[in-house]
């Protein structure tokens, strides 16, 4: 019957097919880079904390460190 309405057999879809295996590589090789970047992002803030990280930046000479700096340099009658 399928002669009599112009099909001979069933569509050729090797081209979707490939499309496909391409659309697979594709993601599975951008999970694998996001895995890599989390990866380096985590080892990165083990170094940091080990090393101290932002902390070492602050002053051991101020009971607060991150308060900031005091602006007392100036008098203070000045522009007022």
């Amino acid at each position: 019957m399928g002669s009599m309405f112009g099909g001979g057999g069933s569509p050729d879809m090797s081209g979707q097919i490939n499309a496909q295996k391409e659309e697979n590589a594709r993601l599975k090789d951008q999970a694998e880079q996001e895995r890599r970047d989390l990866a380096e992002q985590a080892a990165g803030r083990v170094a940091s904390r080990r090393r101290g990280g932002s902390r070492m930046l602050l002053s051991d000479t101020r009971l607060t460190p991150e308060m900031g700096v005091e602006q007392t340099l100036g008098s203070k009658g000045m522009g007022a």
